[in-house]
């Protein structure tokens, strides 16, 4: 059920990114959002840690701000991986890839505090 839910959310926020960032264009349909969705979950699983291990370095020296440049990149993988299986999915370049990256992140955390279910042992 929360891996439904995560892909929900995911297909959510990158649809949203297509509306906002011009460079970033999808079909409109629902079954090509998920499918993205699944590609773009998979790379984040996958790929994202390497990535970061890799650059490490340059995160400490960035204070961290060198996540951006990060998810930007998996974007863009995303979009690389939707060519490749037919989705329609495209980002155009480096800024639509970050500036998409930086709203599916926002969309993503808002969506996840209002369909996470409360701690019990919160007060």
């Amino acid at each position: 059920m929360r891996f439904l839910i995560r892909l929900l959310i995911n297909a959510a926020a990158l649809w949203v990114a297509t509306k906002i960032v011009p460079g970033i264009s999808a079909p409109g349909d629902p079954i090509s959002f998920l499918a993205v969705a699944l590609v773009f979950g998979l790379l984040n699983a996958l790929v994202r840690p390497v990535v970061t291990m890799l650059t490490c370095p340059l995160l400490i020296l960035s204070l961290g701000l060198f996540t951006f440049v990060i998810n930007a990149f998996i974007l863009w993988l995303t979009s690389a991986a939707a060519a490749r299986f037919g989705l329609g999915f495209h980002v155009s370049d480096f800024w639509s890839a970050f500036w998409g990256a930086l709203v599916v992140s926002i969309v993503s955390v808002l969506l996840s505090i209002f369909v996470s279910k409360p701690d019990p042992r919160r007060p």
